[in-house]
């Protein structure tokens, strides 16, 4: 059995999504998990914090992969579980969706080219904004990301309210343009608290 499989079977029959797996020299074996998505409605009906993955899932998940993993011999000198982190790489459809309203950075296959409207450097590629959906004019839905290149304030200046804040800038995309999708380190420490990220190691 190929090792995407092996590892995403044992994953998901613990009750866990696979983000990513990456194999590093020295024979290290990275495997990325995460909880499952429950969607906006339960979460927003408990109104609780979205649940992290925690040092004991990340042991769990590591015995067990290390048993399907010499059943199957797959060969490496060292299995690293961990959770994704505050720069969580969006892979699928379902990961957009339950980030959405979100900053992310995006870097895209290849550059926005004439197509790019406004202020946009015709040769840039990536980006960071507030992911958002949107709806075409056939119905269809879609992603864009929403950004003002404003620059950031530095901490303590004081912004004049008189001054026009920079216009904001919109791009749309579809998933297969994406090069990478990752959630924007930022860490705020006066709203919500980012996830930490938790690694366990054999």
């Amino acid at each position: 059995m190929a090792l995407q499989q092996t590892v995403e079977q044992t994953v998901a029959g613990l009750g866990y999504d696979l983000v990513e797996i990456e194999r590093s020299a020295g024979g290290l074996l990275r495997v990325t998990i995460d909880l499952p998505w429950s969607g906006p409605i339960s979460e927003t009906a408990a109104g609780a914090p979205e649940p992290f993955v925690t040092v004991e899932d990340c042991e769990k998940v590591t015995r067990q992969l290390q048993f399907a993993l010499e059943v199957d011999g797959v060969d490496y000198k060292r299995l690293e579980v961990s959770s994704p982190g505050i720069d969580r790489p969006l892979r699928n459809e379902q990961d957009f969706e339950r980030f959405a309203g979100e900053v992310i950075d995006i870097t895209l296959k290849a550059p926005m080219g004439a197509a790019a409207a406004g202020q946009v450097a015709a040769n840039r590629k990536k980006f960071r904004g507030t992911l958002e959906r949107v709806a075409g004019a056939d119905g269809s839905q879609g992603w864009q990301i929403v950004w003002s290149d404003a620059p950031e304030p530095k901490p303590g200046q004081k912004i004049s309210k008189k001054r026009a804040p920079a216009p904001l800038q919109a791009l749309g995309f579809a998933l297969d343009e994406l090069r990478e999708a990752r959630l924007a380190p930022i860490v705020d420490f006066k709203g919500r608290r980012p996830k930490p990220d938790t690694t366990v190691s054999e």
